[in-house]
């Protein structure tokens, strides 16, 4: 089993990218598509503590109920809003990976780069046909 895990949603596509750079390293992460099979409260407060930022960071804003519950409303607090992304899933702002060096929301979908354990193997584009990753598995920077 691997040791990198992605909260996955597959509509998504910078979730789509971020899956592809992962296995672009050899990996085949262990996929949660949290919309199908969503963490709980526990597993949620935990990987929002790995996360180490706000609750709110972490909250998505458009596709979702947020703006009908009004959760930009600063009388929520931090368990109220995890309460709501246990009731609401499509809340949780995406991908998150799980990996030995450390937990981050990859947006944009290089982030994920930082906390990979191994190179990346060969060249990488976005969906969008950005250039990632070189020929020789290096990271372009624009």
């Amino acid at each position: 089993m691997s040791d990198i895990t992605i909260f996955h949603n597959p509509a998504c596509g910078t979730s789509r990218n971020v899956l592809a750079l992962i296995r672009n390293s050899g990996v085949e992460p262990r996929i949660v598509e949290y919309l199908k099979t969503p963490p709980g409260r526990a597993a949620l407060t935990d990987l929002l503590a790995a996360l180490a930022v706000p609750v709110r960071r972490v909250l998505r804003q458009k596709g979702t109920p947020y703006d009908e519950l009004k959760l930009d409303d600063v009388k929520w607090t931090d368990d109220e809003l995890i309460d709501f992304m246990v009731l609401h899933p499509i809340l949780m702002n995406r991908p998150i990976v799980v990996t030995p060096l450390g937990t981050r929301l990859c947006r944009p979908s290089e982030v994920v780069l930082d906390i990979l354990p191994s190179p990346q193997r060969g060249p990488f584009s976005k969906e969008d046909g950005e250039s990632v990753i070189d020929e020789a598995g290096r990271r372009v920077h624009p």
